[in-house]
């Protein structure tokens, strides 16, 4: 039976896609890993591989397609023995969720990275987020027990062994639908008080606001130009919206003294500057904070719906503005990278950003953000929270200000407001007050961060 090839869905958050440029052609001989197209996602251009073998019977979606929806089918892919013939009538209309992305009919697609592992349906490493991750394939009489990545992190939460579900996919496989439709272990009703949804954090559906055709009616006679949203455009307005209207803010605030850390950059860089480094206030803010973390680890945690995961590792999200929009790529273990090794990474990463190459495991996970706008001349802000953050520190520009000094005299330095944004719901009043006060403490005392 001719296999549909449908439109993955390549980052958390795609929708929809433009399916950039086809890597192959009809007739064409094809291998598990074979890469089929290029497909633009909300945050950059990834290559889409082959799950099965065959020949391309049929090209759906001609190149440049723009707003391609994920599950729809773009290719036919025919077995052996089969010819175009054998194709009928594809729609190349939306399939339900649960009938899968390029494998025979039937798997659930889980975000990849931007292609498959070559095992059946199973996303390629690396590519589920902490707040995504399905538990590890289980085992039943030694033998691998085949559910979709989907289908076991629904069991998992609902209590189910897999062992006991009956798959109804493609040679027994797991899906959705069959986890869904076994019966759950009784659960413990929450203690809270609270309604189910409620406990689990459910939110109300917000308010949609005016429409389109409102909007522009209040413009009507007045010269505008029409923007149209692309997809990362799209993607920044939902989840900024949603985090500000579900997650519980809160700000602190606190005065930096920067003199002692300028001066001491100021020598490591003629020190390193043979070695063609030179180090930033941002790597420097980069150190202090996954330092701080590692201070005040309970503060090292984020949001997980039902629950709080409390992380071991510094990993340091950092905005970088690219045109249209923003990503956050992620340092990993930033606690245990030394000043020049942050600074040649958060290059590299910043520069891949903004020619849109990161590949989603670089700019997925972490447990607190940074956002610098000193370099604008913007002397303070507030930012918002990207969940599933605990916290994101805004830092404005060092500035020259009139301070009272030890002694009581007045004297000049270099200071840099900073705003703390704290998820209640992860951090209350007072740790989040320690955990700034460790970040302060690491930047005023900067030759701390290399004891």
């Amino acid at each position: 039976m001719p296999i549909e090839i449908l439109m993955p869905a390549l980052s958390p958050t795609m929708e929809e896609g433009t399916l950039a440029k086809w890597l192959v052609k009809e007739g064409d001989e094809v291998s598990s890993g074979d890469l089929l197209a290029e497909i633009e996602t909300d945050k950059a251009t990834m290559e889409f591989e082959a799950v099965d073998e065959g020949k391309i019977g049929k090209l759906l979606v001609e190149e440049g397609s723009e707003g391609v929806k994920v599950n729809t089918p773009i290719a036919v892919l025919l077995e052996e023995g089969e010819s175009a013939d054998d194709i009928g009538d594809v729609s190349a209309e939306p399939k339900p969720a649960d009938e899968g992305t390029g494998t025979k009919p039937g798997p659930e697609k889980e975000p990849t990275t931007g292609g498959y592992s070559g095992e059946e349906g199973a996303p390629a490493s690396g590519a589920e987020t902490s707040d995504t991750k399905a538990p590890a394939a289980p085992e039943k009489d030694g033998k691998r027990i085949f559910a979709s990545p989907l289908a076991r992190r629904i069991a998992a939460e609902k209590g189910l062994d897999l062992a006991q579900i009956e798959g109804s996919g493609p040679r027994g496989r797991i899906v959705k639908a069959d986890v869904e439709a076994a019966k759950p272990k009784a659960a413990s009703a929450p203690t809270t008080g609270e309604a189910p949804d409620q406990a689990r954090g459910a939110e109300k559906p917000a308010a949609t606001g005016p429409s389109a055709s409102q909007v522009a009616a209040m413009y009507e006679g007045r010269e505008f130009e029409e923007m149209k949203l692309d997809g990362m455009r799209k993607t920044i307005a939902a989840r900024l919206t949603e985090a500000k209207q579900s997650i519980p803010h809160f700000y602190l605030r606190r005065d930096i003294r920067l003199d002692a850390l300028l001066k001491f950059r100021g020598q490591l860089n003629k020190e390193l500057d043979a070695r063609g480094v030179k180090l930033s206030v941002n790597d420097f803010i980069i150190k202090a904070c996954a330092l701080a973390l590692q201070s005040v680890p309970d503060a090292n945690a984020v949001w997980a719906g039902d629950r709080i995961l409390k992380l071991r590792p510094s990993d340091v999200a950092v905005a970088v503005a690219i045109e249209g929009g923003l990503f956050t790529p992620v340092l990993k273990d930033a606690e245990m990278k030394s000043l020049s090794a942050l600074s040649a990474e958060m290059k590299d990463l910043a520069t891949r950003a903004r020619d849109r190459k990161l590949a989603p495991h670089e700019y997925q996970g972490g447990s607190f953000a940074i956002s610098n706008l000193g370099m604008f001349g913007i002397d303070n802000f507030d930012a918002v929270i990207n969940p599933p953050h605990g916290a994101i520190l805004a830092v404005g520009a060092g500035v020259k200000k009139p301070v009272v000094g030890a002694d009581g005299e007045l004297t000049v330095a270099t200071v840099m407001s900073v705003t703390l944004s704290v998820d209640h719901r992860v951090i209350d009043g007072a740790l989040g007050a320690e955990l700034l006060e460790q970040i302060v403490q690491n930047l005023e005392n900067p030759m701390v961060m290399l004891a």
